[in-house]
């Protein structure tokens, strides 16, 4: 079949390595992709990192793709070559398990994930099972796509699912590669907007974003502020900061939710008062399968909904994966493989 450009881990802890490997050839189920940009996330740590059980090694991460169908498995559904598809963190399910029986995929006991279960968008071809893939609306590019498979699906349907209504409001925690992307969601949805950052100096991005409020965490007592505006009826937190996180849990309303997607170190910390004597509850929340991913681009595409991104050529990708890990991304790190 030829052969393609990848960038893999040989082993964990150690710089990629762009290697030249065989274009596979899918299988019963399954298509090749012909990647085009795949976005870094933090997640891929799991696998630089050996931080995730099972890997096996060498593995091509990355799991925000967007590429094009140019091959097809047998038994590939309704799929055609030719279609602009993108793939995210859900990469396949088992189908057996109890929550597959439920039609619940996302917390399938055997999920799949590209650039863990098995080699992912990293390279300029990939093999996908058909349930993976989200059709991609002509009006976006590949590099808009990449972060929206990740990023963009945990925190638009996280939000469309927290329960909050047109007009209540909603905070953002943290102004970064999630909380960028949330703050348009929550403006475009309806709700009262409040974004939640340090330093003065994010006010005007936040502001440009389309938040109605913003709180500067390090001159302001965060629960103060949202309680004086009504309190929060919904807190999506973005950030990794145990602490940052525990500072805003009693700015919720009453019934108010901390709905909690970006994945901090250290344990969460609630009185057992705050939660009980105002019905306020703490809840995580995963990104989304294949058909959230589409709702997602499309609702992005209507609502004008874009990611801030910094572009690299694959064979670049150790520096742009150190750039996300730096924090110093604005705001999302994408590959593109120029085809």
């Amino acid at each position: 079949m030829g052969k393609m450009r990848a960038v893999q881990v040989q082993v964990p802890k150690q710089p990629f390595v762009l290697v030249e490997k065989e274009i596979p050839t899918p299988k019963k189920g399954t298509v090749r992709v012909k990647v085009q940009a795949c976005g870094i996330c933090h997640s891929d740590s799991f696998t630089k990192e050996g931080l995730f059980p099972g890997i096996q090694y060498p593995r091509v991460p990355g799991h925000e793709i967007a590429g094009v169908i140019d091959a097809l498995g047998e038994d590939a559904g309704n799929w055609k070559e030719g279609q602009r598809v993108g793939i995210g963190w859900h990469g396949g399910h088992c189908k057996i398990c109890t929550s597959c029986r439920r039609g619940d995929f996302m917390t399938c006991a055997n999920i799949q994930v590209p650039g863990i279960s098995y080699d992912g968008g990293y390279a300029e071809y990939l093999i996908a099972p058909i349930e993976a893939l989200a059709l991609i609306p002509e009006s976006l590019s590949p590099i808009e796509v990449g972060p929206l498979m990740c990023a963009g699906v945990t925190t638009f349907n996280s939000l469309r699912n927290s329960g909050a209504i047109a007009g209540q409001t909603v905070a953002i925690l943290g102004i970064g590669g999630l909380g960028h992307l949330a703050i348009q969601y929550a403006v475009k949805m309806g709700f009262r907007t409040v974004a939640i950052a340090r330093g003065k100096e994010k006010e005007l991005l936040a502001k440009q974003l389309g938040a109605h409020h913003y709180i500067d965490s390090e001159s302001h007592n965060v629960s103060s502020e949202l309680k004086k505006l009504g309190g929060a009826k919904i807190i999506l937190s973005t950030v990794t900061s145990t602490d940052a996180i525990n500072a805003v849990i009693e700015g919720l309303s009453i019934d108010g939710k901390l709905l909690v997607v970006g994945i901090p170190e250290k344990p969460l910390s609630a009185t057992a008062l705050t939660l009980v004597g105002g019905r306020r509850m703490i809840q995580g929340w995963p990104c989304g399968t294949s058909i959230n991913s589409e709702d997602t681009l499309q609702f992005s595409t209507m609502s004008n909904v874009r990611s801030m991104n910094q572009v690299f050529p694959l064979e670049k990708a150790e520096e742009a994966y150190q750039l996300m890990m730096s924090g110093k991304a604005r705001f999302r790190v994408v590959l593109e493989t120029g085809l």
